[in-house]
């Protein structure tokens, strides 16, 4: 296996996160499908121009690879969406189980939200997996263990037809074995360099534009590093400006505390979705600046390095949304050591057993 090239096919691919990590790690792309033509750019930009533009269902022909990464769409299982088990998208796993057979990939590594792994669907997927050969194991994991400024959890599956896999250690916070710290938003917006306050507009540093002017007002009420609605209310009202505070706010006195909130300077960031840009939308406030994160601020919670490149061509919430829905790139780097250490280890596995349900169409 140590002579092998290690290669992978990537399906749902978005902008690269998943990709991004595993060619750190020495891994290289061989084919990649992604039908939202934004990400598919920035994907050709980053990682490889090889990838297809397309609805997964319609590419019938895919190289050998050493695996198969990718999370299928995840809006079928998520707890913001309807969470509807007839959701088309749920069905997506076949498509990954016919790449898998196609491929004749050694390894496959899937990433989807937590919920998958309670679904019927993956139980099925699951089985079809194990009747083309794989050992499969899966868990939930936070990208905050491994290096990113975030607090991510997400379900990971990694299979293999060598033997049975391993998830990979943790790098960051208490229960690792190095004993490091978790990163924090402080250190997410200070390194490299530090970004600045006040947007430049550079490179993506950019926020949410046309913000109203009674906006701004209820940004200035919320206190800095950790405020949430009701300090910001209590603010409002003692400045003679309670008619700021929404009906719906009033009448909800417990819960969505993440609304309007901000981030701590000194905790890694709640979860990167793809409408950061939004207050309204959870704990997206700058620690203490008056506005939400920037476009450049959410990819450095991802873990995107500043020369990733994000085309500026793009409409920012374009952008936004391939940040939102990616895999933090260390995150991914370390499932592709994992990966590529089982791999060299445990050397090629058998041929896969020729099913007629997998064949290509």
């Amino acid at each position: 296996m140590d002579k092998r090239k290690l290669t992978f096919v990537d399906l749902f691919a978005g902008c690269g996160g998943l990709a991004y990590g595993f060619v750190r790690a020495g891994f290289e792309a061989v084919g990649a499908v992604e039908i939202d033509p934004d990400a598919a750019e920035t994907y050709a930009l980053n990682i490889d121009e090889n990838i297809f533009v397309d609805d997964i269902a319609s590419i019938k022909r895919w190289p050998k690879a050493s695996i198969v990464i990718g999370g299928p769409p995840c809006q079928g299982f998520s707890q913001l969406g309807t969470r509807n088990p007839d959701d088309p998208r749920n069905q997506l796993w076949r498509e990954y189980v016919r790449v898998l057979s196609l491929t004749r990939a050694d390894v496959f590594v899937m990433e989807n939200v937590p919920q998958l792994l309670v679904s019927a669907q993956y139980e099925s997927f699951r089985e079809e997996a194990r009747e083309l050969g794989f050992h499969v194991v899966s868990g939930i994991l936070n990208a905050a263990d491994f290096g990113a400024p975030q607090s991510r959890r997400r379900a990971i599956v990694i299979g293999s037809r060598i033997s049975e896999p391993q998830l990979p250690p943790t790098t960051h916070g208490p229960q690792s074995a190095s004993g490091r710290p978790f990163l924090d938003v402080r250190s997410a917006f200070t390194n490299p360099t530090r970004l600045p306050n006040k947007p430049s507009g550079h490179n993506w540093h950019v926020g949410r534009s046309g913000i109203r002017d009674t906006s701004l007002l209820r940004y200035r009420a919320v206190p800095p590093s950790g405020g949430n609605r009701f300090q910001m209310q209590d603010a409002l009202d003692a400045d003679g400006l309670g008619y700021l505070v929404p009906r719906c706010w009033r009448e909800k006195p417990s819960g969505t505390t993440d609304v309007f909130g901000r981030m701590w300077w000194d905790r890694p960031s709640p979860t990167i979705r793809t409408e950061f840009y939004k207050p309204e939308k959870g704990r997206y406030l700058h620690p203490v600046a008056h506005r939400p994160i920037t476009v450049r601020e959410a990819a450095r919670l991802q873990s995107f390095p500043d020369d990733f490149i994000f085309p500026e061509s793009q409409r920012m919430t374009s952008v936004a949304r391939q940040i939102g829905n990616a895999v933090p790139p260390v995150l991914a780097e370390a499932l592709a050591k994992v990966v590529r250490d089982h791999l060299k280890v445990g050397g090629a596995a058998k041929e896969p057993r020729t099913r007629q349900t997998s064949q290509c169409a």
